[in-house]
Protein backbone atom coordinates (compact mmCIF):
# COMPACT_ATOMS: atom_id res chain seq x y z
CA UNK A 1 0.00 0.00 0.00
CA UNK A 2 1.53 3.60 -0.85
CA UNK A 3 2.23 5.96 1.88
CA UNK A 4 0.40 8.56 -0.37
CA UNK A 5 -2.77 6.41 -0.61
CA UNK A 6 -2.64 5.65 3.75
CA UNK A 7 -2.64 9.74 3.96
CA UNK A 8 -5.26 10.51 1.64
CA UNK A 9 -7.62 7.69 3.62
CA UNK A 10 -6.59 9.86 6.81
CA UNK A 11 -8.06 13.02 5.49
CA UNK A 12 -10.92 11.33 4.22
CA UNK A 13 -11.71 9.45 7.17
CA UNK A 14 -11.01 12.93 9.08
CA UNK A 15 -13.57 14.47 6.80
CA UNK A 16 -10.57 17.49 5.78
CA UNK A 17 -12.95 18.93 3.06
CA UNK A 18 -10.45 22.05 3.11
CA UNK A 19 -7.51 19.30 1.90
CA UNK A 20 -9.41 17.82 -0.38
CA UNK A 21 -10.27 20.66 -2.18
CA UNK A 22 -6.68 22.22 -2.45
CA UNK A 23 -5.88 18.54 -3.74
CA UNK A 24 -8.36 18.63 -6.23
CA UNK A 25 -6.44 21.87 -7.60
CA UNK A 26 -3.92 19.70 -9.01
CA UNK A 27 -6.25 18.92 -11.89
CA UNK A 28 -6.82 22.30 -13.06
CA UNK A 29 -3.61 24.06 -14.73
CA UNK A 30 -4.42 27.52 -13.47
CA UNK A 31 -5.41 26.54 -9.43
CA UNK A 32 -2.06 23.76 -9.68
CA UNK A 33 -0.05 26.30 -7.12
CA UNK A 34 -3.23 25.92 -4.70
CA UNK A 35 -2.58 21.96 -4.40
CA UNK A 36 0.70 22.28 -4.14
CA UNK A 37 1.41 23.29 -0.13
CA UNK A 38 -1.68 20.06 0.25
CA UNK A 39 1.00 17.66 -1.64
CA UNK A 40 3.68 18.60 0.32
CA UNK A 41 1.47 17.98 3.53
CA UNK A 42 1.69 14.40 2.06
CA UNK A 43 5.26 13.83 1.48
CA UNK A 44 5.15 14.18 -2.46
CA UNK A 45 6.92 16.54 -4.16
CA UNK A 46 5.18 18.63 -6.36
CA UNK A 47 6.53 17.76 -9.40
CA UNK A 48 6.06 14.21 -8.81
CA UNK A 49 3.04 14.40 -12.05
CA UNK A 50 1.82 10.76 -11.10
CA UNK A 51 1.29 10.75 -7.16
CA UNK A 52 -0.12 14.06 -7.75
CA UNK A 53 -2.42 13.00 -10.16
CA UNK A 54 -3.57 10.34 -8.00
CA UNK A 55 -4.20 12.61 -5.21
CA UNK A 56 -6.37 15.04 -7.26
CA UNK A 57 -8.30 12.22 -8.90
CA UNK A 58 -8.95 11.11 -5.31
CA UNK A 59 -9.72 14.05 -3.64
CA UNK A 60 -12.67 14.46 -6.68
CA UNK A 61 -14.01 10.64 -5.98
CA UNK A 62 -12.70 8.71 -3.22
CA UNK A 63 -14.75 5.46 -3.24
CA UNK A 64 -11.80 2.92 -4.27
CA UNK A 65 -11.81 -0.62 -4.30
CA UNK A 66 -8.76 -3.24 -4.14
CA UNK A 67 -9.81 -5.02 -7.68
CA UNK A 68 -8.92 -4.65 -10.95
CA UNK A 69 -7.45 -2.21 -12.74
CA UNK A 70 -8.71 1.14 -14.92
CA UNK A 71 -10.00 -1.28 -17.82
CA UNK A 72 -12.21 -2.74 -15.44
CA UNK A 73 -13.66 0.32 -14.26
CA UNK A 74 -14.21 1.77 -16.88
CA UNK A 75 -16.29 -2.03 -17.65
CA UNK A 76 -18.45 -1.44 -14.91
CA UNK A 77 -19.05 2.04 -16.20
CA UNK A 78 -20.10 0.51 -19.51
CA UNK A 79 -22.20 -2.23 -17.76
CA UNK A 80 -23.98 0.86 -15.85
CA UNK A 81 -24.67 2.92 -18.86
CA UNK A 82 -24.50 1.90 -22.02
CA UNK A 83 -27.75 0.22 -23.53
CA UNK A 84 -27.39 -3.22 -23.63
CA UNK A 85 -30.40 -3.98 -26.46
CA UNK A 86 -27.86 -1.91 -29.05
CA UNK A 87 -26.33 -3.22 -32.32
CA UNK A 88 -23.32 -5.12 -31.05
CA UNK A 89 -21.61 -4.37 -34.55
CA UNK A 90 -20.95 -0.41 -33.11
CA UNK A 91 -19.30 0.72 -30.20
CA UNK A 92 -21.63 2.00 -27.45
CA UNK A 93 -20.45 5.99 -25.99
CA UNK A 94 -18.36 4.09 -23.81
CA UNK A 95 -16.16 1.92 -25.66
CA UNK A 96 -15.62 4.79 -27.86
CA UNK A 97 -14.27 7.00 -24.74
CA UNK A 98 -12.43 4.40 -23.44
CA UNK A 99 -10.05 3.67 -27.46
CA UNK A 100 -9.71 7.19 -27.09
CA UNK A 101 -8.09 6.88 -23.72
CA UNK A 102 -5.99 4.10 -24.64
CA UNK A 103 -5.17 6.00 -27.92
CA UNK A 104 -3.74 9.23 -25.49
CA UNK A 105 -0.58 10.08 -25.22
CA UNK A 106 1.28 10.19 -22.17
CA UNK A 107 1.09 13.44 -19.76
CA UNK A 108 -1.76 15.61 -20.61
CA UNK A 109 -3.73 14.06 -23.04
CA UNK A 110 -4.04 10.95 -21.08
CA UNK A 111 -5.02 12.75 -17.53
CA UNK A 112 -7.64 14.36 -18.92
CA UNK A 113 -9.07 11.39 -20.14
CA UNK A 114 -8.36 9.18 -16.86
CA UNK A 115 -10.09 12.13 -15.21
CA UNK A 116 -13.15 12.09 -17.02
CA UNK A 117 -13.48 8.86 -16.69
CA UNK A 118 -13.31 9.06 -12.95
CA UNK A 119 -15.95 11.67 -13.09
CA UNK A 120 -18.44 9.34 -14.77
CA UNK A 121 -17.45 6.47 -12.50
CA UNK A 122 -18.13 9.15 -9.80
CA UNK A 123 -21.65 9.44 -11.30
CA UNK A 124 -22.19 5.86 -11.52
CA UNK A 125 -21.09 4.85 -8.35
CA UNK A 126 -18.14 2.82 -9.26
CA UNK A 127 -15.01 2.80 -7.60
CA UNK A 128 -11.70 3.06 -8.74
CA UNK A 129 -8.65 1.25 -7.81
CA UNK A 130 -5.84 3.81 -6.53
CA UNK A 131 -3.19 1.74 -6.14
CA UNK A 132 -3.56 -0.22 -9.16
CA UNK A 133 -3.82 2.65 -11.14
CA UNK A 134 -0.39 4.87 -9.67
CA UNK A 135 1.43 1.43 -10.61
CA UNK A 136 0.09 1.36 -13.60
CA UNK A 137 0.59 5.39 -15.07
CA UNK A 138 4.26 4.42 -14.16
CA UNK A 139 4.19 1.43 -16.65
CA UNK A 140 5.26 0.73 -19.98
CA UNK A 141 2.62 2.06 -22.22
CA UNK A 142 2.15 -0.58 -24.09
CA UNK A 143 1.85 -2.64 -22.00
CA UNK A 144 -0.41 -0.91 -19.33
CA UNK A 145 -2.61 -0.53 -22.84
CA UNK A 146 -2.77 -3.86 -23.21
CA UNK A 147 -4.07 -4.98 -19.51
CA UNK A 148 -6.62 -2.38 -19.57
CA UNK A 149 -7.73 -3.54 -23.13
CA UNK A 150 -7.88 -6.82 -21.98
CA UNK A 151 -9.87 -6.22 -18.73
CA UNK A 152 -12.17 -3.96 -20.25
CA UNK A 153 -13.38 -6.41 -23.52
CA UNK A 154 -13.21 -9.45 -21.13
CA UNK A 155 -15.88 -12.60 -21.77
CA UNK A 156 -17.62 -12.64 -18.88
CA UNK A 157 -19.49 -9.24 -18.07
CA UNK A 158 -20.74 -10.25 -15.06
CA UNK A 159 -19.72 -7.84 -11.77
CA UNK A 160 -16.93 -9.57 -9.39
CA UNK A 161 -17.45 -10.37 -5.98
CA UNK A 162 -17.93 -6.65 -4.72
CA UNK A 163 -20.53 -6.34 -6.48
CA UNK A 164 -18.81 -3.37 -8.42
CA UNK A 165 -15.84 -4.45 -9.78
Amino acid sequence: MSRLLEELRKCKAQDDRGMMADLRCILVDSKKHRAWPALNRLGVPINEEVSSFIAGLYATHPDETSSGNFGTTCRVIKQRRDDSGRDDSKLTPTERRFQHLLAAERGGELHARILRMVLIAKAEGVPVNYARLETDLRRNDDWRKTEWATSFWMQDKTPGPEGAL
